[in-house]
């Protein structure tokens, strides 16, 4: 049961990503225009008078946007190929090419997105966020695994 719910896991999240990339450029920038205004008031607060330049930041959440999904879909992919008998090194080199790939294929489904391009910027940002998460849960299980014995 725990396979088939990793897996179920990891198809769901990357069907989330799917929606989203699915969105056509207006209705994604404000998706991220709110985020990023609510953003500059909360600075607002805190630093009175603090000059923000929106368009700058929106970027960088648009960006860690896509760090941060791909982040989560390693972390469920290499959970996923534990779950299933994969050693640790080889979960992490194959979550990698599936995130990588599924990248990839998603910024190619964004060139049929109207306002939307497929860049190979994003595919970067993408595999660094997996590689991440993907790092991430190798570490930790393996410490886990390894600790002290008694």
């Amino acid at each position: 049961m725990k396979r088939i719910i990793s897996w179920a896991a990891v198809v769901l999240w990357m069907a989330l990503i799917f929606y989203l990339s699915s969105q056509p450029a207006d209705k994604s920038n404000q998706l991220s225009s709110g985020i990023t205004e609510t953003i500059i008031r909360a600075v607002g607060k805190i630093i009175p008078g603090a000059e923000t330049a929106a368009g700058k930041i929106n970027h960088i959440i648009r960006k860690n946007a896509h760090f941060t999904a791909y982040l989560i879909l390693g972390m469920l992919s290499v959970n996923a190929l534990r779950q299933n008998g994969a050693g640790r090194y080889r979960a992490f080199a194959w979550a990698m090419v599936i995130c990588a790939l599924y990248a990839a294929s998603d910024e190619i489904h964004q060139l049929f997105v109207p306002g939307r391009a497929g860049m190979v910027t994003d595919v970067m940002i993408d595999s660094a966020g997996a590689f991440t998460g993907s790092g991430i849960i190798t570490v930790f299980r393996g410490r886990r695994n390894t600790g002290p014995k008694a």
